[in-house]
């Protein structure tokens, strides 16, 4: 799988036109002339747009994806079987990932996470190292190369929670590829699988996107603004999404549309050498070393083939409520950092000639972030279960996250407060986790388990 030269000389030919712009532009803004012919200051608003968040640019430059194999069904993983307990305890394979998981997160994502957050970008070789670990080819069928040969969002969810705990923002960028491949070894047909799963299974992974979230307030994954319309053999989509991790690198989209022809929201898979793909710079509060953007969608054709599977209504709500699980773990992880923080702390920090770990109101604080964190926890465990086994879990998924977006919200404020003005500074961690489990009550699609 190799990029054409031409679509190299292309990227290069647009950079290099970017930067022209920018010299341009420069360049005018220091000459008599704006103040003669009094644009003075529609140039400066172009010249600061510019520099700080860059010209909307094509998407990047994407690989060629071809059928690696001939499937005569899609391969799907199986489901796991009820124990007939609920028992959270992991088996071998699943603590082999989650031991895995956490030492990386320890050794490799912590120490990076201050300058990850102010370069709003993950260092590529962490995000290579997190490969490495498996986390992409998770929903990648056995027959496809995957290792997993029954259905894995407790295992995601372990994995998730444990990159978190190291960094929210960094375990966004690193498992951000994994939710295409696992969207589409879970829906996609035998075409679709063999053509773009075997890529996520190799050292070379594709930056890929699960593009739902809209640049729109109050929304709502059930009702989408961006349109796919069916003409003869093609679908054309339009629209916008928003908040995509590595936007500009991404080589690989499935985009959530309105399909009236098929009753409501389904999802496509679409390569970003489309035309009519572009993106911008969209840095947020939180997650910032995900490098996050916005895709816009304008009149963007793509074959019949491009439906993800068969269009079905079930699997985009399922696919809603495995994105909500994948954030709650994130969440999670979040969470148990903050707590992991703030005990050491209080119970360090002097006041009065004692730990302040000895007065109730801090005692109390702590605790609830204990019993909150537990909670947050379980339920996200018990939603992926039963989404492991086959059995409904829309209720399950709505309880965590629920309860993730409000009690992790409150759980990052309690540990910048527990700080005192330590954690109003970028000295302590503590701020940037406040800004992080924000994002669990606003992020849909991106993640899945």
């Amino acid at each position: 799988m190799t990029v054409s030269t031409d679509t190299e000389r292309n990227a290069s030919v647009a950079e290099r036109g970017m930067g022209f712009g920018l010299r341009q532009l420069n360049r005018l803004a220091g000459s008599d002339l704006l103040d003669r012919i009094r644009i003075r200051k529609q140039v400066e608003r172009a010249l600061f747009q510019g520099t700080k968040n860059g010209f909307r640019s094509a998407t990047a430059a994407g690989r060629t994806f071809k059928a690696a194999q001939q499937l005569g069904k899609p391969a799907r993983q199986k489901k796991s079987k009820s124990k007939g307990l609920f028992d959270l305890g992991p088996d071998d394979e699943q603590q082999m990932f989650q031991e895995g998981g956490r030492a990386f997160a320890e050794a490799k994502v912590r120490p990076a996470a201050h300058d990850a957050d102010d370069a709003c970008e993950t260092p590529k070789e962490l995000l290579a190292e997190a490969t490495e670990l498996g986390v992409n080819m998770l929903g990648v069928p056995e027959e496809l190369g995957g290792v997993m040969h029954e259905q894995s969002a407790v295992t995601s969810v372990l994995i998730g929670e444990a990159l978190a705990h190291g960094d929210m923002g960094i375990a966004y960028a690193a498992l951000a590829p994994g939710a295409v491949a696992t969207a589409i070894g879970l829906w996609g047909s035998a075409e679709q699988e063999a053509t773009y799963l075997p890529a996520f299974t190799g050292e070379d992974v594709p930056a890929a996107a699960l593009a739902i979230l809209e640049p729109r307030p109050l929304f709502d994954p059930l009702q989408l603004q961006t349109t796919a319309k069916r003409k003869g053999d093609e679908w054309v989509l339009q629209g916008a999404k928003s908040l995509l991790a590595r936007a500009k690198d991404c080589e690989l989209f499935v985009i959530a549309a309105q399909a009236d022809e098929l009753g409501g929201p389904t999802l496509f898979v679409v390569e970003s050498g489309a035309k009519g793909l572009s993106v911008e710079a969209e840095p947020a509060m939180g997650l910032r070393p995900a490098a996050t953007g916005r895709l816009l969608i304008e009149n963007v054709k793509v074959p019949a083939g491009a439906l993800l599977g068969e269009g079905k209504a079930k699997d985009y709500t399922d696919c809603i409520n495995r994105s909500r699980i994948a954030w709650c773990a994130l969440a999670t992880g979040a969470a148990q950092a903050v707590l992991d923080y703030v005990v050491p702390y209080v119970n360090d920090r002097q006041a009065f000639g004692e730990p302040i770990s000895n007065r109730q109101g801090v005692a109390f604080a702590v605790s609830d972030i204990g019993i909150e964190s537990e909670a947050m926890r379980l339920a996200t465990y018990r939603a992926a279960s039963r989404a492991d086994r086959g059995e409904k879990f829309a209720r399950e998924a709505a309880i965590a996250r629920r309860l993730c977006a409000g009690k992790g919200m409150q759980i990052g404020s309690q540990g910048v407060q527990l700080l005192g003005g330590h954690g109003f500074v970028k000295e302590h961690p503590v701020e940037r986790w406040y800004r992080d489990l924000r994002a669990a009550g606003v992020m849909e699609g991106a993640l899945l388990v």
